[in-house]
């Protein structure tokens, strides 16, 4: 039977109350399953992401992953990206067990692109990684343009109930973009949470995608996870608002985009952002003078955006 990692139990119980407990109790069991129907054996440490674990393991002398996520509405569609890609862009899947939220994918390396220190790269693989993932969107997939009156409004709902720093006119570019850009998405399949972590050195090619949500949508949707994971990078840079600029430009050559639905989409998700933080922490930070000063950073990025 696997050990499962003190801190993935941990914090599913914390997400998800006696629901996450009770998964946790099934998931040896389910693992075991798995690996004897679908003929693997482990080969490695059990890791985790933030909703399922990683197990290595080997079949006929392939190395592969056996990943089981906790059943939540967001990880339905990940399979079905995978099947759509085969292994363009992405790790490869080789199995799936949707009752269970489990498969069977292409094992990569655990070097993240995040670990690259030049951002210029890092845009520039991810947006060759969006490019090659922009395929025609599976029907089942749900569409974001389905949800864009939803983000506009609780936006504006955000905006009214919670303290924030940013100027009226940052909020309304956000709810702009929810208006216009979000209700009119090509049917395009895209990743849905792109950023660096989410793109691993890999043997088949140099770098390959894992995670995906699986939406129907506008590739350019995708920068937003991206250029938020990079914001610490740009401060450090020294003019952060040149350096955001140069990495949506990169990015947006890389993935043949348009720059401007590209920024826009950009300060769409840092407004989120800042009001999500404020609603509900960023990751695990959740009080104190670190909390405020990712909260400002988060507003400061959101108008330096709408002004680009």
């Amino acid at each position: 039977m696997i050990e499962i990692p003190e801190r993935f139990a941990r914090g599913t119980v914390e997400r998800e109350g006696e629901a996450g407990a009770a998964w946790l109790a099934g998931l040896p069991a389910i693992v075991e399953d798995l690996l004897e129907r679908w003929g693997c054996e482990r080969d490695g440490r059990v890791v985790h992401g933030g909703v399922g674990v990683i197990v290595p393991v080997s079949r006929a002398s392939r190395r592969a992953v056996l990943k089981v996520s906790f059943p939540h509405p967001g990880n339905v569609h990940e399979p079905d990206a995978f099947a759509a890609w085969d292994g363009r862009g992405a790790v490869r899947l080789h199995e799936r067990d949707d009752a269970r939220f489990a498969m069977l994918l292409e094992r990569a390396s655990s070097t993240t692109l995040r670990e690259n220190p030049d951002t210029d790269e890092v845009m520039t693989v991810a947006g060759r990684i969006s490019r090659r993932l922009a395929v025609a969107a599976p029907p089942a997939l749900p569409r974001l343009a389905e949800r864009a009156d939803e983000w506009e409004e609780r936006l504006g709902k955000d905006a009214a109930e919670l303290e924030h720093t940013m100027p009226r006119r940052v909020v309304d570019a956000a709810r702009a973009t929810a208006r216009e850009l979000g209700r009119d998405q090509p049917g395009t399949l895209i990743h849905g949470d792109l950023h660096a972590g989410n793109i691993l050195r890999a043997e088949r090619e140099p770098w390959l995608a894992v995670d995906p949500k699986g939406y129907a949508g506008d590739p350019a949707y995708d920068a937003g996870a991206l250029l938020k994971g990079q914001a610490l990078a740009f401060v450090a840079a020294g003019d952060p608002a040149k350096a955001m600029r140069r990495a949506m430009g990169v990015f947006a050559d890389a993935a043949g985009l348009d720059p401007a639905r590209v920024r826009r989409w950009v300060q769409f998700h840092a407004v989120q952002a800042a009001f999500h933080g404020r609603r509900h922490g960023f990751n695990e930070l959740r009080e104190g003078p670190e909390m405020r000063g990712l909260m400002e950073l988060a507003d400061r990025f959101a108008e330096m955006l709408a002004e680009t």
